[in-house]
């Protein structure tokens, strides 16, 4: 009895040790979780949404816009290409697209196949401050939405078949090369040093370019020059735009992949730039046609959204202006001058806005991120000149690849399942034509 009273504290002792490790060992697993881990919790947020913003942009907001754009009696089929090539690459980004675009290669041109059917991608894989799923979900929207852009190049007359066809190539062998050329470690124009923020090569050079091509193989609408071809819903239009205003938020600011300070200046240049383009294709259009329209106002619009994207997160609020200003003149220039001297049906103006905006927004991004004009500057020994010459290899190296590789593949659809609907087909509707139904009763 004497001795277990005497190893009666020595066991108390003992026992509340190992409580106090028990109790200790959750909070130090935790502590060094905490310690290894990158994961931001507000940058999460962010760019989760972020990501549906620019769902949105696609889905109503583009199909929309672009309904709106077109003839009552193809408005169905506007909605329904957006719609399909949308989910198709959805469905091809974890499969392959995201391995093409961010695999980990070292080629200036793929990312390899080395994340092919998203291996090794996690829920516990990381990306920076986010979950490295996040940051795929953002970049599978970006991919998704920018082969629905250059529908507006042909809208009205090409199969459905071809469409859909079409962007599968397109998106494989043009978008994720450039995709990883921008904005992959290992890709050339990042190497090279060049300012793309959000898209202005990757997205709307990209698809400007491939609408213009398409425009020129498929050849005009019938009737095209001869034939009232108006806008069948103004207010349809205006809704689309909106949205994708609003959903561009997401494009811009969320290309920050945080949420902080250079998130927040994007986000203020996507309100200046596309305020500012409006102005300058509104006061053009009062000046040289007598009447500021709608349509107008709407074009400016997106021109302003496409222009500031490579510039978002380069540039201050008041060179974004000039640039929202700039942009929209050359635009309003391509759109009303140029496409009229050419004879080009580019029917809803995708190379007009999102090809030339892009352009002039690259290309303006090396002179308004100069310190001087408000902006966040170069990298350390580069010039405003050096830069320029960076953007115009950028530029120019997009412009090639999407416009041979988009005829060369133009050609293959062709000879696969045709391009081009039957002219009685084309004058009765693709809605009916093609998809059995329509968008209005009458």
């Amino acid at each position: 009895m004497r001795n277990v009273l005497k190893l009666t504290p020595l066991a108390l002792l003992m026992t509340a040790g190992m409580a106090l490790a028990q109790d200790a060992e959750p909070q130090l697993a935790e502590t060094v979780a905490e310690a290894v881990s990158n994961i931001d919790s507000g940058d999460t947020a962010w760019m989760l949404t972020s990501s549906l913003l620019v769902l949105f942009m696609l889905l109503p907001g583009l199909g929309l816009f672009y309904g709106g754009l077109v003839r009552s009696k193809n408005m169905l089929s506007v909605l329904m290409q957006c719609t399909l090539i949308g989910a198709i690459v959805i469905v091809i980004y974890p499969l392959y697209g995201y391995s093409l675009s961010f695999g980990g290669s070292e080629s200036p041109f793929w990312g390899g196949l080395g994340k092919t059917f998203l291996a090794g991608v996690t829920p516990d894989a990381e990306s920076g401050t986010i979950p490295e799923l996040v940051f795929v979900a953002f970049q599978m929207t970006f991919a998704a939405i920018t082969p629905a852009l250059f529908v507006g190049g042909f809208a009205e007359r090409m199969k459905f078949s071809a469409v859909v066809l079409f962007a599968i190539l397109w998106v494989t062998i043009v978008y994720f090369p450039v995709a990883h050329m921008a904005w992959d470690a290992a890709g050339l124009y990042f190497n090279w040093g060049a300012m793309d923020f959000a898209g202005g090569t990757v997205v709307h050079i990209n698809a400007g370019i491939a609408a213009l091509v398409a425009s020129f193989v498929i050849g005009p609408r019938i009737g095209y020059r001869k034939e009232i071809m108006a806008p069948h819903s103004m207010t349809l239009t205006l809704v689309g735009a909106g949205i994708l205003w609003v959903g561009w938020f997401g494009f811009n600011a969320g290309s920050a992949l945080a949420a902080n300070g250079t998130a927040g200046l994007a986000m203020m240049n996507t309100f200046t730039a596309t305020a500012g383009a409006i102005v300058g294709w509104s006061v053009l259009e009062a000046m040289l046609r007598g009447k500021a329209s709608m349509l107008g106002a709407a074009s400016g619009m997106i021109a302003g959204l496409v222009a500031v994207t490579p510039a978002a997160g380069f540039v201050g609020p008041v060179g974004a202006i000039l640039l929202g200003l700039i942009a929209s003149a050359c635009c309003y220039f391509f759109v009303q001058v140029v496409k009229e001297h050419f004879g080009y049906d580019d029917s809803l103006d995708v190379f007009g806005v999102h090809g030339v905006g892009g352009i002039v927004g690259a290309m303006l991004t090396g002179v308004f991120a100069a310190p001087a004009l408000g902006g966040a500057g170069y990298a350390d020994g580069v010039t405003m000149a050096g830069q320029l010459v960076t953007q115009f290899k950028a530029v120019g190296v997009t412009v090639v690849w999407s416009g041979v590789v988009s005829f060369i593949l133009l050609k293959i659809v062709d000879m696969i399942v045709g391009l081009r609907v039957a002219p009685e087909v084309e004058r009765e509707g693709l809605d009916l034509a093609e998809h059995g139904e329509r968008a209005y009763s009458y």
